[in-house]
């Protein structure tokens, strides 16, 4: 759509990548890999790397992570370009886009339970393919709402720099989704893509896990007449159990006490093959080789890789 207050802009623009942490907790390894696919990305291309802070979620966000998060980077040589974005910053922006949503008539209010969609899907909410049922009710907004954007007749389709091509139907793999939760904050896809935009992000390096969400994302992108990033999702970090690296799995903070040793490790499962003797350079030096030996097409298809690969580093299973 063009009459729209997003305008795009018609010449090519400069590499720029970002990663963007939740403050929920310290990075962890499976973050700190991800970070360092991004950086190096970004910097192999002499692009832009940003960093934006994902506390959007005021419930699970935990205060002193996010200058926890940023020690790190820096004890790591990953520095960011620019300012650092905060998306508690930012809820103008979104409400600005819900209401140029609504004046398209692509949104309604849904006063479904998360016991009423768990009961679509084996009682799991988070996997049901919501099925409409407020679309055409005349809900009262005085009741407790989530928003929801209209889905119908949207196939998604787009190609994964690793992971090649994937198609979606929303409407009848998805359902129409949550753009404003009942407790008034604001969805993770409506606030990824304007951030995404503000920050002139040409590509998106992130999580395998993330993949199923972007058809939703370049959904709302262009509703709201936003350019859509190149798209490269690298694969997770598993555990000895099998699952993957994170806070959710109690996965340990990063150990800075040797960060050189730290990013051959990481490197080696980013399938880079760095020489070892790496280990005794450099933060500056290991990365240094690294950015100009990078070739992201090594994760080409991979979804998983074990973390017990990076021998002698210490993880909680």
């Amino acid at each position: 759509m063009n009459d729209t207050p997003f305008p795009t802009s018609s010449s090519k623009p400069k590499y720029r990548g970002r990663f963007a942490p939740s403050p929920t907790g310290p990075l962890h390894l499976g973050s700190l890999y991800t970070a360092l696919a991004s950086f190096l990305q970004a910097k192999s291309q002499q692009g832009e790397w940003c960093l934006r802070i994902d506390d959007l979620d005021p419930f699970r966000t935990v205060p002193a992570s996010t200058d926890s998060i940023l020690h790190t980077l820096e004890a790591f040589g990953l520095h960011w370009d620019g300012s650092v974005l905060r998306q508690s910053e930012r809820f103008d922006a979104y409400r600005s886009a819900l209401d140029l949503l609504d004046t398209q008539k692509l949104l309604y209010a849904c006063i479904c339970s998360r016991k009423d969609l768990a009961a679509l899907s084996d009682g799991n909410a988070e996997t049901s393919i919501y099925p409409g049922f407020c679309r055409n009710k005349k809900t009262r907004l005085t009741d407790p709402h989530a928003l929801r954007v209209i889905t119908e007749d949207s196939s998604i389709a787009f190609e994964d720099l690793l992971q090649g091509p994937l198609a979606q139907d929303l409407e009848k793999e998805i359902g129409d989704f949550i753009v404003l939760r009942r407790d008034r904050v604001y969805a993770y896809h409506l606030a990824t893509v304007l951030d995404d935009y503000e920050q002139g992000i040409t590509e998106v390096v992130r999580g395998v896990d993330l993949l199923d969400s972007t058809p939703r994302q370049i959904y709302l992108q262009r509703l709201l007449g936003l350019p859509t990033p190149i798209y490269a999702h690298v694969p997770v970090l598993l555990d000895q159990t099998g699952l993957k690296l994170s806070k959710q799995t109690y996965a340990d903070p990063v150990d800075g006490q040797n960060p050189s040793f730290t990013l051959v490790g990481l490197l080696t499962l980013l399938n880079q093959n760095p020489p070892q003797d790496l280990q005794s350079a450099t933060t500056e030096e290991v990365l240094d080789w690294a950015i100009r030996s990078w070739d992201i097409s090594r994760l080409s298809a991979l979804r998983a890789i074990p973390v017990n690969l990076m021998v002698g580093y210490s993880y909680k299973a």
